[in-house]
């Protein structure tokens, strides 16, 4: 959208009566994203990006579920929202990510399985947003590597074999930049991926997403579980950690293919997942 439409939106529809300033954050696949200024307070304003039609944006439920995210104290709070028109505000939350040895701690561990699990208690808004990896893969077209999509329908149907758990909601775009340490408090940016899935699916995420050795992976699945994991367990962890890693190099490529700007990290993420994912002893269980 033209920052001139953009700053249209934010005069109209961010509270106060003052000068707007927009800055553009970044441009996703689905949405793209600005944090707006004005009578000194700051905001964060999403907008549906060209292809979001063609990739499950439901900008409605989103909404629905970050209301109730943002009571909990999960989610920054919701200001706007206009399906309509595709977009909506929200208040901007000052704070900062965690580094990569941050991350590791066995405090922050114990954190994040802690957030999860109040992330998976919220009501869902209904209908519900279902999706799965297999509907990942679908949506995202496994083409291409017939390696690598030979191997993803060798794990779903390994997967459908095991005990199938109950849907709860999943962030699923758990990194770094997307959780904010504020204070005490961990507040969780960008939920436009949320859905309803195994409660397994974020905790791969994490883990693939930060780069966990098996021996960090099981203690976050630990703490989570708040018991030893069983075998089975464990199986659906590493499935989904490989599996998510494959919807991550599916979606890098859809992106490299409508995107022009800021694509060198892309791009270097794209490779590094499709190296890993060559290499099936970095998933075994």
């Amino acid at each position: 959208m033209p920052l001139r439409d953009i700053e249209q939106l934010c005069r109209a529809f961010v509270p106060g009566t003052g000068t707007v300033e927009t800055q553009p954050l970044g441009l996703g696949l689905i949405s793209e994203t600005y944090r707006v200024v004005r009578d000194d307070l700051a905001y964060t304003l999403k907008t549906a990006a060209a292809h979001a039609a063609d990739f499950a944006f439901d900008l409605a439920w989103e909404a629905q579920l970050l209301q109730r995210a943002g009571s909990a104290g999960l989610a920054p709070p919701l200001v706007y929202c206009d399906p309509k028109r595709a977009f909506l505000v929200s208040r901007w939350v000052e704070g900062r990510s965690w580094s990569p040895e941050e991350v590791k701690r066995p405090a922050n561990i114990r954190r994040v399985a802690a957030l999860l699990r109040r992330v998976q208690a919220l009501c869902v808004p209904l209908p519900p947003r279902l999706m799965s990896p297999k509907a990942w893969v679908q949506l995202y077209g496994g083409a291409g590597d017939t390696d690598l999509r030979t191997a993803a329908d060798s794990r779903l149907h390994e997967l459908a074999q095991l005990p199938a758990a109950a849907g709860v909601v999943c962030h699923s775009d758990l990194h770094t930049m997307n959780l904010i340490h504020r204070d005490e408090s961990l507040i969780l940016l960008d939920w436009e991926y949320a859905h309803i899935s195994d409660p397994l699916w974020d905790l791969a995420g994490w883990a693939a997403n930060n780069d966990f050795e098996a021996e960090t992976q099981r203690e976050l699945l630990t703490n989570y579980l708040g018991t030893a994991p069983s075998a089975n367990d464990w199986l659906r962890l590493r499935l989904f950690m490989w599996l998510y890693d494959y919807v991550c190099l599916l979606w890098s490529k859809l992106y490299l293919s409508v995107r022009r700007d800021g694509v060198n990290d892309i791009r270097k993420r794209a490779t590094l997942l499709d190296a890993r994912l060559h290499i099936p002893a970095h998933y075994a269980a």
